[in-house]
């Protein structure tokens, strides 16, 4: 709904998304939404982007994704 910032696909067909991005001077579909991060299998046939649940604790009202990366171990 309020479109994607950055992907990044893990070695094993993981996906992170990050979405919400709210910058200065670019229109904003939802702008009292917070962002949110999503999780796509590439593996499946039919692949859909799930929403994580952020930890309690978080900002969750501040949240403004700009980009996504990951670090495998």
């Amino acid at each position: 709904e309020t479109g994607s910032d950055d992907i990044d696909i893990l070695p094993n067909g993981l996906a992170f998304i990050s979405s919400g991005l709210k910058y200065p001077g670019i229109k904003s579909l939802a702008p009292d939404k917070p962002g949110e991060i999503f999780l796509m299998d590439l593996n499946e046939d039919n692949p859909g982007a799930v929403e994580l649940r952020i930890s309690r604790g978080f900002d969750l009202a501040s949240f403004n994704p700009h980009g996504i990366s990951t670090y495998v171990d």
